[in-house]
């Protein structure tokens, strides 16, 4: 009997090990051979992009799940060299995604391996225009950057984290000597921030160094998270505030000086001159940029006039509502929003109690819309959203609004950023608007749903496609108002007018980089045509002048979306349910617009074959 069981045990171990065998071989070949099933080459490319993602690791907070932090300590590099074997790499992603028979794929994969060599682009093109953008500038510069991500992302719950925070500062400089490298390039080759880009850099800068390290957003920020933080004693938070306002003075303060210091000498070999036109090969960029920002292949004149016909039907609309409120239209639309703005029931007052009261309501409004979303939508995502104030030392040329996506462990929400700069660029009316656009129905719910998707590679839930992001915002905005959230004529007036200032963005973009519009000229345009305050016009056009044609994906999104919409509905008649249309836009994530044509003709199909 013994030597039975001894026999049985014998011959289990072997088969344990012969299975482990076969396990580490199955794993040394999907890692290093060609996967057997594309979606596992997906999310193996997936893992190897971002391992070496300091940056991309802690905002998607994965790792810290499983007690990983070490990349918390350290920053993206930001070489030349890294920058090179980046682009290598997507060449090989794009080779080994070719070595799977498309045929044999299925439809799930298919589409997975459209938006994905959507996402990786041309890369010849990427190639040709690598240097064709002004990184350093008054939006999202190194600047603004560093400290928006310290004070969003990094996360201080336990001393390990606060080492890192240290760490990360500490290392400042090298991240600003990589980037420096990248600049020089451009000075070279003749790609240089218009003036006002710069002036307004430095500016951000020299506002940035000037306050006492104790002021400073790094400092302030990791003392209310370490205050925050019940694994770490007072004491030791007060050691390591200590070691933060050194790396501040003797790190931050001076990599910081010396940007000041080259941008400051580069002055003189900018110009006022606004459009990519003037770049080396501009047109030619301009049109890679539209084709990126919108998927579609649109050209500049056609969306310049796609604009034109918009701004004057969304006008006219706008012209009806002010007429039965007892405005007199024949005045304009800019001139009657001049009217709205001096009446002081539409503004709230230009006091701290006012700016918090804006939060306030922001919040409330989402609350109202998200407790009736069963009315457009089957789907709800699992994460929140907060409302937050822009942080004050990029407010001044920051925009109106932005929103930043929930972690993927559930512990950081997601947030809409409002700025509250100008308490005249927050009429009442436009607040609904603004939070369906940023929160629910628009980029939070959009976003979470894609963070929260299952039985898709990693990718998927990061992929990003400009026309589809902001053009559902967009179109949210009008789905609000079609659940009756917007049934006030002064709020309609405002859905309205974000609709009319993405239209007028057709313009004014193409205007600035296709036709050579000025600066001045497009703000001209822009103040004329919207009745928006003109402190938000200002950082509007200058955001298009370093950003070519991202402004123009929002309408051009929308716009598909409300086709999509149109052909679903005549097709299917009275099977025609809106939430199922919603399922399909967004059970995919971000999509390219060509993706969600074919997932809407699918569902359109099937439907009509049951």
């Amino acid at each position: 009997m013994a030597g039975k069981i001894r026999k049985f045990f014998k011959r289990a171990g072997l088969t344990v090990g012969a299975l482990l065998v076969i396990g580490i071989a199955f794993g040394l070949h999907e890692w290093y051979g060609k996967p057997w099933f594309i979606n596992n080459y997906f999310n193996r490319v997936f893992i190897q992009y971002i391992w070496d993602k300091p940056e991309m690791l802690t905002s998607m907070g994965m790792l810290e799940q499983v007690g990983i932090k070490g990349h918390n300590a350290e920053w993206n590099d930001d070489s030349i060299a890294a920058g090179d074997r980046d682009l290598a790499f997507l060449d090989d992603i794009m080779a080994g995604v070719d070595k799977y028979d498309a045929d044999k794929l299925t439809e799930s994969e298919r589409l997975s391996v459209l938006v994905l060599k959507e996402l990786l682009g041309d890369p010849e093109q990427m190639r040709r225009f690598r240097f064709h953008n002004y990184p350093v500038n008054q939006l999202f510069g190194l600047q603004n950057g560093i400290p928006r991500f310290l004070d969003t992302f990094h996360r201080v719950n336990e001393p390990e984290d606060a080492e890192h925070y240290i760490s990360r500062l500490s290392k400042i400089d090298t991240k600003m000597e990589q980037n420096m490298e990248g600049l020089l390039i451009r000075e070279e080759m003749n790609i240089i921030p218009p003036t006002f880009v710069i002036d307004k850099s430095v500016e951000i800068m020299e506002d940035f160094v000037s306050q006492p390290a104790e002021e400073n957003v790094l400092y302030v920020s990791f003392r209310e998270k370490l205050e925050q933080a019940d694994a770490i004693s007072e004491e030791q938070g007060a050691a390591f505030l200590e070691q933060a306002r050194e790396q501040i003075e003797t790190v931050v303060y001076p990599a910081y000086q010396g940007y000041i210091d080259y941008f400051t000498g580069l002055r003189e070999s900018s110009t006022t001159d606004a459009g990519v036109w003037k770049l080396p090969d501009g047109e030619a960029f301009y049109n890679y940029m539209l084709r990126n920002n919108t998927t579609t292949n649109m050209t500049a004149d056609e969306i310049h006039e796609l604009g034109l016909v918009e701004v004057d039907r969304i006008q006219a609309e706008m012209l009806e509502i002010f007429a039965a409120e007892g405005y007199d239209p024949s005045l304009g639309v800019k001139a009657l929003f001049d009217q709205l703005a001096e009446e002081e029931r539409f503004y709230y007052p230009d006091t701290d109690e006012g700016r918090a009261q804006i939060l306030e309501d922001y919040a409330k409004i989402i609350d109202e819309i998200e407790a009736g979303m069963s009315k457009a939508f089957n789907m709800m995502p699992k994460a929140d959203v907060e409302v937050r104030r822009v942080p004050e030392f990029s407010e001044k040329t920051a925009p109106g609004a932005y929103y930043s996506g929930p972690s993927r462990d559930g512990s950081r929400p997601g947030i809409f950023y409002a700025n509250l700069y100008d308490i005249k660029a927050t009429p009442k009316y436009g607040m609904r608007t603004l939070a369906y656009h940023e929160a629910i129905p628009g980029h939070h719910f959009q976003t979470a749903l894609q963070t929260e998707m299952e039985g898709v590679p990693e990718f998927r839930k990061e992929a990003g496609f400009t026309a589809f992001s902001e053009g559902w915002a967009l179109y949210a905005e009008r789905v609000a108002w079609e659940m009756g959230y917007q049934d006030d004529p002064y709020d309609n007036l405002g859905r309205l007018q974000a609709e009319l200032f993405r239209a007028v963005r057709l313009v004014v973009d193409t205007g600035i980089h296709a036709r050579r519009w000025t600066r001045e000229e497009a703000i001209d345009y822009m103040l004329e045509n919207t009745g928006i305050a003109e402190s938000d016009v200002v950082s509007e056009i200058e955001r298009y002048i370093v950003i070519p044609g991202q402004a123009t994906s929002y309408k051009v999104g929308m716009m598909e979306l409300l086709r999509l919409r149109d052909e679903a509905r005549e097709a299917l008649g009275d099977d025609f349910d809106i939430r199922d249309f919603h399922d399909v836009v967004l059970m995919n994530g971000d999509m390219p617009l060509i993706a969600v044509r074919q997932q809407v003709m699918k569902y359109i199909a099937e439907k009509q074959a049951t």
